[in-house]
């Protein structure tokens, strides 16, 4: 990833190290992408370090909006398509690694025969615990009563006992 760095027009560029990440995205690349990626590659760099608006440019982020800004992502499909992916990766890594962990502390050794479906719903809850904390209990309860008959209601005031008793 660090061979896409726009600092000092495309230093650290190299085609080879480019093409081995485009191979690991194998669905987004095929054989004929991968045949004419490096040439591809080292076309735009050639007209990337010519044109004025890559100047200066710090962040592949920018590239990108610059490859729309001058429609060079019709031209370089690929190369855009590898920027695409090569800015994702980050997030996807970082999401990916907050669900697994959030999974081990769901799923205890305590939890181990739980079943996917009501895993799953844990899982989105732990994650999504912003959004749940704005839902007032009283609209738990009452959908939790309308899912079906209960022998009873739930009590209007839970009782809580205080520690000083």
């Amino acid at each position: 990833m660090a061979c896409f760095n726009p600092r000092k027009s495309f230093s650290n560029f190299d085609v080879d190290k480019l093409v081995r990440l485009a191979e690991i995205y194998a669905e987004d690349f095929d054989i004929g992408d991968l045949t004419v990626l490096p040439n591809e590659l080292k076309s735009f760099v050639n007209r990337a370090r010519r044109t004025p608006e890559f100047l200066g440019c710090t962040e592949l982020g920018k590239v990108a909006e610059i490859m729309v800004k001058t429609n060079m992502n019709t031209s370089y499909q690929r190369v855009y398509r590898l920027i695409e992916l090569t800015l994702i990766l980050p997030v996807a890594t970082a999401s990916v690694e907050r669900i697994f962990s959030a999974m081990s502390i769901i799923k205890t050794d305590l939890r181990s025969k739980m079943g996917d479906e009501w895993l799953n719903d844990l899982m989105i809850c732990y994650n999504e615990k912003e959004i749940f904390r704005k839902i007032c209990n009283e609209k738990i309860k009452k959908r939790f009563e309308e899912m079906k008959k209960r022998r009873m209601l739930l009590p209007k005031k839970l009782m809580i006992a205080s520690s000083d008793e």
